[in-house]
């Protein structure tokens, strides 16, 4: 089964992949950070690299998904999925910090890469405030990430209901309330319970 982990920066995503992939013994594939060539450049300058960063990450999670429709299973827990970078290109966009030639060209090759995709079995958003992300953005302490903004968060809360609503049409949408971390016995019984046993390979979650 693929699951997609979900939800605005800071959200807590990459520690519930890391939690609940462990417990169901699948691979996890993370966000490219430390490895990611244009996430410094782009916040100090988001105009000059934002549509690099774009393309960047892109390349990279298509590639990451790729490895998980053909790594033999099936089997993965991704820390955000291909389909949500549109909502930070599209942002950029409206920003003005990408121009409509760039994003245009990006939004086409999505499409065309689109035809190569399967939908994760389920998307699992971690509903967190925009004030309670930025709590945890700045306990993490990311020196590129002290430019991000209550707007920025606001903007992007609203950016993925937008995204949730148009993804509850291809796949199983689990809203989960994250602003006081959740145990991952709990999110074994919503899988269990939601995805509905015709769209998943899922013979057994683990002894709960």
């Amino acid at each position: 089964m693929f699951i997609g982990i979900s939800g605005i920066i800071g959200a807590g995503k990459t520690t519930l992949t890391t939690n609940l992939a462990k417990e169901l013994n699948y691979p996890t594939y993370y966000e490219p950070v430390k490895e990611n060539a244009y996430l410094t450049d782009f916040y100090a300058d988001p105009k000059r690299w934002g549509a690099m960063m774009q393309f960047y990450l892109l390349a990279k999670r298509f590639e990451q998904h790729q490895q998980i429709i053909w790594n033999g299973s099936g089997n993965a827990v991704q820390d955000r999925t291909i389909y949500e970078d549109t909502i930070f290109a599209e942002m950029l966009y409206e920003d003005g910090l990408i121009d409509k030639r760039d994003y245009e060209t990006y939004i086409s090759h999505f499409n065309v890469m689109k035809r190569y995709l399967v939908y994760p079995d389920a998307i699992i958003y971690l509903e967190v405030s925009p004030e309670v992300a930025m709590e945890r953005i700045a306990k993490r302490g990311r020196s590129m990430e002290k430019t991000i903004s209550i707007d920025y968060l606001r903007s992007l809360e609203a950016g993925y209901n937008k995204f949730l609503e148009d993804m509850s049409q291809w796949t199983t949408v689990i809203r989960v309330d994250y602003n006081e971390y959740q145990s991952v016995e709990l999110f074994l019984k919503l899988i269990e319970r939601k995805i509905p046993q015709e769209n998943r390979f899922f013979r057994s979650l683990r002894k709960i």
